[in-house]
């Protein structure tokens, strides 16, 4: 599969259920050469990629799920956002339509299934079934441009991922346990553990298949400024 730049954007979507059919060394190495055409500041390009599949990923997952179980959840190496109540508008009601069409709607889970949502939660360790799991980490020094450059990173990597026929999921939830996958990596001391990434075939069978978000229309967000035009 070839897709255009506009269809990877339009099929591109946040997969939370995989095939395990393999995806060859081959094809992620050109994926990740793709996604290093991104730009960065001066072109620093602070990204490394943890890349995990077999008894590497199942090991690390196998510690990842024993960890979440025990709640020895750490602190994160930045603020990724902010407390559950301290959320404002219009992202509290962006975030809680999110959640609703995800564990309600998508999976049937009700607001008071506290078990059935961590059921679901968990699936994150294991990268959602992806043959394929990554952990993408970068410099702390600046760390700020870091992370910028990081998410340019990330959406070339998933715009090549739909160019190949693959789906992808980036995962903020495996910052939560970052000495595990410090244990279980070479991440540099001088970087910060990003997010994971899920990468394989998307599992269209699965409930999940047919889920897909919203996005607010161009003219919630984006202000024009013409040529002559009265600014009064």
């Amino acid at each position: 599969m070839s897709a255009t730049v506009e269809e990877a954007l339009l099929t591109r979507r946040s997969c939370r259920a995989f095939r395990p059919d393999p995806v060859p060394r081959a094809a992620v190495e050109r994926l990740l050469g793709l996604a290093a055409r991104s730009a960065s500041n001066s072109n620093c390009q602070p990204w490394q990629v943890h890349v995990l599949t077999g008894a590497a990923k199942r090991a690390l997952s196998a510690d990842l799920l024993c960890a979440h179980d025990e709640g020895r959840r750490s602190a994160g190496e930045f603020a990724y956002q902010p407390g559950a109540d301290q959320w404002r508008e219009p992202f509290r009601s962006r975030r809680r339509r999110f959640g609703e069409g995800l564990y309600r709607d998508a999976l049937g889970i009700e607001p008071g299934d506290t078990a059935g949502r961590l059921g679901h939660h968990r699936r994150n360790y294991d990268f959602f079934g992806a043959p394929v799991g990554m952990v993408l980490t970068v410099s702390r020094a600046p760390l700020e441009g870091a992370l910028i450059d990081a998410g340019l990173f990330l959406q070339a990597l998933m715009l090549a991922a739909r160019g190949a026929g693959l789906h992808t999921c980036a995962q903020a939830s495996f910052i939560d346990f970052h000495p595990v996958l410090r244990r279980h990596l070479r991440v540099p001391d001088d970087h910060v553990i990003v997010c994971g990434v899920a990468l394989g075939y998307a599992d269209h069978e699965h409930r999940l298949g047919a889920h897909r978000t919203p996005r607010e229309p161009v003219s919630s967000f984006a202000s024009f400024y013409e040529a002559g035009q009265d600014s009064s």
